[in-house]
């Protein structure tokens, strides 16, 4: 949606000037991971006084949390055209900024701040001490080697513009002033207020990265069951959305990052159809139907003797309890041989394993979402320099931005990036 318009005190093209010496070159509002970065980085440029406020008790909350209180730091994808595929939104436009600092230029950043950070199988890099504590530690050194100012449980309730920069109104009538101001509030809807009211459009966010509850009670009977090379496509409003991957089967549905990714890019179509659809699954992603009919009439052949129980296609890929349920979804008799299978049990196997539909009824019952969709609308920020397009001397940065990516530290990624380059970009505004 549109904001409202730049603020009458300061105009569209207005020049900032320091001409009052405010007590800081820059403040940030956040202490998260983009704030962090940018702090760190503008100070390392030159910046002498930068501050940074933190309405909580403690700074980088979400470091803490992430990947189980490990911290997935970011991603072994070394190729910016390839980076962008795993945001969907934002993918086009971040080709600039991930040109510039992506993710072997956080590996790079870490490590000469002293955290080592090791990749896993999957591609997810993790710090090599595996916790949490380690990123924020870095981090937090970092920012007081060069001066980092950082104040917590102060809440920002007011920002307003002067020809000299940015006056900040906290809680108990506490006023802080600056000469460039950087947004990195992340989720949190005092960003978003804030960058409306100095003059952004802001897209309402909605949840991303969320599990699915389905309507399939054989299914959910097999809760715990992981599986890999499982393919999902969603049908959502005339849209198709398609991913393959490992899930997770759940007393309410299906989780799992196959599911969390096809959830991330099919977000905004579900929330228009409050999360209903219709899923479909291929829990043999790899064949097609034909070739499971083929295997299926392999086992008739091989196995007559056998129930339908005992002999299963692909035992080392497909778990007897996911199997009993396909055969109680058919409607097939488990004790049945495969002898006296009739043709229609056959053909309906063969189709539940290569596209079983279920109802989406919902999202998953525990608020697992992590990140939101929405945000500060991208045209209105020049991405070379993360400052807005809307107000000189206003820079924004991470989770507030509409910008978000899939699970496997995509999303922390973003935050080092553009944190980074608005860093960058306010030390050389004010050299």
């Amino acid at each position: 949606m549109t904001g409202p318009n730049p603020p009458a005190s300061v105009s569209a093209t207005t020049e900032l000037h320091c001409d009052s010496s405010p007590p800081h070159d820059l403040i940030v509002i956040g202490g998260g991971p983009a704030g962090f970065m940018a702090a760190i980085t503008a100070a390392e440029q030159g910046c002498q006084r930068v501050l940074v406020l933190e309405a909580t008790p403690d700074p980088l909350t979400k470091v803490r949390i992430s990947g189980g209180g490990r911290c997935n730091v970011t991603h072994a994808c070394w190729d910016p055209r390839e980076l962008v595929g795993h945001y969907p939104r934002g993918s086009r436009p971040l080709r600039g900024p991930f040109s510039r600092f992506a993710c072997g230029d956080a590996v790079g950043w870490f490590s000469d701040h002293g955290l080592e950070l090791v990749e896993e199988p999957d591609g997810r890099m993790f710090p090599q001490a595996n916790r949490s504590e380690a990123v924020i530690d870095c981090l937090l050194k970092a920012s007081r080697a060069v001066g980092v100012a950082l104040e917590c449980r102060a809440p920002v309730r007011r920002v307003e513009t002067t020809q000299a920069g940015f006056v900040v109104h906290g809680s108990g009538g506490r006023v802080w002033r600056g000469c460039r101001l950087l947004l990195a509030t992340g989720g949190h809807p005092s960003g978003r207020r804030f960058a409306q009211l100095l003059g952004h459009g802001v897209t309402p966010p909605l949840p991303s990265l969320f599990t699915l509850a389905l309507e399939a009670p054989a299914i959910t009977a097999c809760s715990g069951i992981a599986l890999d090379d499982v393919s999902l496509e969603v049908k959502c409003d005339q849209q198709r959305f398609r991913q393959t991957g490992r899930v997770l089967i759940t007393h309410w549905g299906l989780s799992g990052p196959a599911t969390l990714r096809l959830s991330a890019f099919a977000a905004r179509a579900l929330h228009g159809q409050r999360y209903r659809g219709v899923l479909l699954v291929r829990w043999v992603g790899g064949h097609t139907l034909d070739q499971v009919a083929s295997e299926l009439a392999q086992l008739r052949r091989q196995q007559p003797r056998r129930s339908l129980a005992v002999a299963r296609p692909w035992p080392e890929r497909l778990p007897r309890r996911l199997w009993l349920a396909l055969l109680l979804q058919v409607g097939a008799d488990s004790q049945r041989r495969w002898a006296d299978c009739p043709g229609s049990w056959e053909r309906a196997l063969a189709q539940a394993l290569t596209g079983s539909r279920y109802p989406i009824r919902g999202r998953g019952p525990f608020g697992e979402e992590f990140v939101t969709a929405g945000g500060v609308d991208l045209g209105e920020i020049n991405l070379a320099t993360m400052e807005s397009r809307r107000l000189p001397g206003l820079y924004l940065a991470g989770e507030l931005m509409d910008v978000d990516g899939v699970t496997g530290g995509f999303n922390f990624q973003h935050c080092w990036s553009s944190g980074w380059l608005a860093g960058q970009a306010i030390a050389a505004s004010l050299s």
